[in-house]
Order: structure tokens, then sequence, then C-alpha cells
């Protein structure tokens, strides 16, 4: 599994493996569970529908999963958009960089999991 130096930005597998063991087959099952849970397409639908506080628990999950797997990308910025949720403040520009973290770190996923 060879990836890029900008890679840990998005996605530590160091990191992960510790957390399983050294156990790659684990984790590429978690990142694929992961991929399977449309976690970012879930929060959009109820932040769409302006349910506030399903999206902060949704949010809340999201930034758990990600720190478990150490899709870092995706943890920080969670961390920032939970906030923004909670507090009643604009959080468009927060979603639109969770997105984007999120395809970066779809395209990393799919690298580790071929």
């Amino acid at each position: 599994m060879e990836l890029d130096e900008n890679s840990y930005e998005y996605v530590n597998v160091e990191e992960a493996l510790s957390r399983v063991g050294g156990n790659i087959g684990l984790y590429k099952k978690l990142l694929m569970r992961f991929v399977e849970g449309c976690y970012v397409e879930t929060l959009e639908n109820s932040l769409t529908s302006g349910d506030m506080e399903q999206s902060a628990r949704q949010v809340h999950t999201l930034k758990g999963v990600s720190a478990n797997l150490s899709l870092n990308g995706i943890m920080r910025i969670s961390i920032d958009l939970e906030q923004a949720i909670k507090q009643g403040l604009d959080f468009s520009a927060h979603f639109a960089a969770l997105k984007k973290a999120y395809c970066v770190t779809l395209e990393k996923i799919s690298e580790i999991t071929k």
C-alpha cells in the first residue's frame, strides 16, 4: 500500500493500525463499513431538512467514527461543523469543506482497500 505524503492529512494509516493491533485486514473492513455508512449523505439530508438536533447527533457520530479510523481531515472539520450547528451559526462553509474532505478521503480509502 503506497500512499503519497499528503495522504496523512486525510488518512493516517499507521495511527489507525496501532488501534487495531496492526491488523490491516480488519482496518480495510472497517474502512469499507465507513464508506457503506453514507455518513455525509445522511448528514446532508438532515441539514437540508432543517433538523439541527438530528444533524448535531449525526456529525457527532461522524466525528467519532472518523477519529477512530484516523480519517483526520473529516474528523477535524466535523469538530468545527458540530460546534457551528450546536451554536446556531452558519455552517455552510464547514459543510462544504467536509464534503471536499470526504471525497478526497474516499479516494484514499480506495487506494488503501484495493
